[in-house]
């Protein structure tokens, strides 16, 4: 284990937060709020702390591997939740610092599930700083220190599987650190043009930033307690089309800007997707309006809203769809559990792994009735490498475990099945609300801190994939080279 290494990335990912939180102050300054000089206290102590280790801490070997980055990449998203939840707890905006971690936790993974009784009650800055976390948190810090600062001797690419969703990570260009320049241009692109037409669609400018920065990074926080209920037609219409674009594969649009119109069409990944989005849509609108007696272009308004917040794991509401028929709220569960593509910033199991589950019972069934045949899966009419199919089944059994072990936990406090189940769900798959007790018009103020602990947990495995941060409890891990 490179321990030098560890510590002087981490070293690094303090000087990135502390240099983040100018951000809220410059909000602060324009709204005239006081409490931003919170953000500039402890802004400026982690830049000092950050560049007195890597100044201290200067490594002797720069080799970087899996398991190393796999450490490095789940300390790093812990440090980030503790030292980012001090301001809300130090500003007494939130006053008990298991509720601020638990936000912060939800922020940075993109969860969206909040403890926040009054969203419109914090401060601009906090209000802020609460979307700014889930901007950074979709496509990941350290991916954003790839892109920018190049330190680990040509093994970057660990660090980027350890953090990006999905079951594989491939790379756009020759030099990680190029294909992370390219996801993070890709990334803010969306943000921009989203915050653009939310303006032109009537929202307001402090509304339509923050919400862009929640939607492309399918986080699902926003700056009203009714999250998109009370915005207008438009500005529902903007938000659903840049969910459903933020559930695609990443390498999708990088086809698109390199012209390859070809590679970004033929995806199995990306049509299951756009099949499967669309597919559950048609029949939510149809399912509501004959059993909740919506008219045709609002029932399909809600249900393209919900499917794309639910499905890229985003969690934003325009409706309270835990009043919706069962069939609509089934669907919307099921959504739930599959997410978006690998690749992008969505949660879930990711769909290229119900594709990969999909080609393996197939081939069973072909197989019981052709017993001598063989056939090789293919995705993208390449063969599935063995180490893959292995590495989805054993995240599908994990994944479920740790279902099973988390639900038991919170059901100690004798809440109903469906509370339980969705809230568990929810966190791993990073959604945001879920149904009955947290479904879109409640949060998860009521949970006992142990309960809230499991799910800050959950929260943090889900978003790294599970294995980055399991591994930290093997004792394997620690030991020396």
């Amino acid at each position: 284990m490179n321990y030098g290494m560890i510590i002087y990335l981490l070293g690094r990912v303090l000087e990135i937060v502390g240099f983040m939180m100018a951000c809220p102050l410059a909000v602060s300054l324009y709204y005239h709020e006081s409490n931003g000089i919170l953000f500039l206290i402890c802004g400026g102590i982690m830049l000092i702390i950050g560049a007195l280790v890597c100044h201290l801490v200067k490594p002797k070997k720069t080799a970087f591997y899996a398991r190393e980055g796999f450490v490095v990449t789940s300390l790093s998203w812990i440090l980030l939740s503790v030292t980012g939840c001090l301001p809300f707890y130090l500003s007494g905006e939130i006053p008990s610092f298991i509720d601020a971690w638990f936000e912060c936790i939800s922020g940075f993974t993109t969860t969206g599930a909040s403890i926040v009784p009054a969203v419109e009650d914090l401060s601009h800055c906090m209000n802020f700083w609460r979307c700014f976390i889930q901007l950074i948190g979709g496509m990941g810090v350290l991916v954003f220190m790839l892109a920018l600062i190049p330190s680990t001797g040509g093994q970057d690419l660990y660090i980027m599987k350890a953090e990006s969703p999905g079951p594989s990570v491939g790379k756009m260009a020759p030099k990680v650190r190029q294909t992370a320049f390219y996801l993070y241009i890709i990334y803010f692109t969306l943000t921009a043009l989203e915050a653009v037409c939310l303006m032109i669609a009537g929202a307001p400018v402090f509304d339509s930033i923050c919400t862009a920065f929640t939607t492309t990074s399918t986080g699902g926080f926003g700056v009203r307690n009714t999250s998109l209920m009370d915005y207008s037609v438009p500005v529902q219409y903007v938000v659903s089309i840049f969910l459903f674009f933020s559930g695609l594969n990443y390498n999708f649009f990088f086809c698109l800007w390199m012209r390859k119109w070809k590679d970004a069409f033929r995806s199995e990944e990306v049509n299951l997707y756009t099949g499967v989005f669309w597919c559950s849509v048609v029949l939510i609108t149809v399912n509501i309006v004959l059993n909740n007696h919506y008219g045709w272009e609002e029932g399909f308004r809600h249900a393209f809203l919900q499917v794309g917040s639910i499905m890229t794991t985003a969690g934003f509401s325009s409706a309270d769809f835990d009043r919706w028929h069962s069939f609509s709220r089934e669907i919307l569960i099921l959504l739930m559990l599959v997410g978006g593509c690998a690749g992008s910033t969505c949660g879930g199991i990711k769909i290229s792994r119900i594709l990969i589950y999909l080609k393996t019972v197939r081939k069973e069934l072909s197989q019981l009735c052709h017993p001598r045949s063989v056939k090789v899966l293919k995705m993208e009419g390449k063969a599935i490498p063995h180490a893959v199919l292995r590495s989805a089944n054993i995240f599908l059994i994990t994944y479920a475990s740790l279902f099973v072990v988390s639900m038991l936990l919170i059901s100690l406090e004798g809440f109903d099945f469906t509370t339980n189940f969705t809230a568990v769900a929810s966190a791993i798959g990073n959604i945001g609300p879920g149904f009955s007790l947290v479904g879109p018009t409640q949060n998860f103020a009521f949970f006992s801190p142990v309960s809230k602990a499991v799910l800050m947990f959950d929260m943090l495995a889900g978003r790294l994939e599970l294995f980055p941060l399991l591994v930290l409890f093997s004792p394997e891990t620690w030991r020396r080279n």
